[in-house]
């Protein structure tokens, strides 16, 4: 009985860690889940392209906006909507060091908003899913065919439009808080200091 009462004891000494294990939780989940779901997503794509198109065959889903959009198979050995392509070497450096960055960047971030740590997960699932095609494939998958006719064609893939799109929000968070950060009160004295 004694025995028992010792750990029930030493269970009870655990329980203010439980509080921070729930917060590391919390905290950790804001990242890891949008993460995960882009990372997923983007390698079920890019796996079913692979496996079902034939490399620079162009499917036109929706027939109306064949001239603007297609799925495609591409491999791209450059950067982010296939600029760059003789660098696959230096963007994977560039991606392993953002994928560190933001892992240890994020840690300090327990007061950020939902929405920056959206933004994170958003960069970090789509930088981890280009990253795992270039140490397995030596290219990243390219699907998405966009053409403005007469103009341009740009090839990209769904952990580019997350990187993008979590970049813009980042940027989007960061420049609507200077404002906000620079509106001094005025000093109603008159006085110049």
């Amino acid at each position: 009985m004694a025995q028992r009462a010792c750990a029930v004891g030493h269970f009870a000494a655990l329980l203010p860690q439980a509080g921070r294990m729930e917060r590391f939780v919390k905290l950790w989940a804001a990242l890891l889940v949008p993460a995960l779901i882009v990372f997923a997503l983007d390698q079920a794509a890019k796996y079913l392209v692979r496996t079902n198109i034939a490399l620079g065959e162009v499917l036109t889903p929706i027939e109306p906006l064949r001239e603007v959009f297609g799925i495609t198979f591409s491999q791209n050995t450059g950067a982010a909507f296939s600029l760059l392509p003789q660098a696959g070497d230096l963007f994977l450096i560039i991606a392993i060091a953002m994928i560190v960055g933001i892992l240890l960047f994020y840690r300090r971030m327990a007061g950020a908003s939902w929405l920056t740590r959206l933004a994170l997960g958003l960069v970090l699932g789509g930088t981890c899913g280009n990253a795992l095609d270039r140490l397995m494939l030596g290219y990243v998958v390219d699907w998405f065919l966009v053409r403005i006719p007469n103009v341009a064609a740009n090839v990209s893939n769904f952990a580019d439009h997350a990187i993008v799109i979590g970049i813009g929000v980042l940027f989007l968070l960061s420049w609507r808080a200077k404002p906000a950060q620079q509106a001094e009160p005025e000093d109603s004295s008159g006085s110049l200091q």
